[in-house]
């Protein structure tokens, strides 16, 4: 899905969000566990006033 396919979506889920824009970002994670990091990528969608919302990790 593109942005403008799920900018509708968005304005009514989050009103006061006008231009919406899709992030990406690569930050480290950490595992408790294994105490091993590695890279994950994280997407993202966000308006200027309403921050980052929808985060979806791969």
């Amino acid at each position: 899905m593109t942005v403008r396919e799920i900018q509708g979506f968005l304005r009514e889920q989050y009103p006061g969000g006008k231009n919406w824009r899709k992030k990406k970002g690569f930050p480290l994670v950490y595992y408790i566990d294994t105490g091993e990091t590695e890279r994950a990528e994280i997407h993202w969608y966000e308006a200027h006033g309403i921050g980052k919302v929808e985060l979806k990790i791969k």
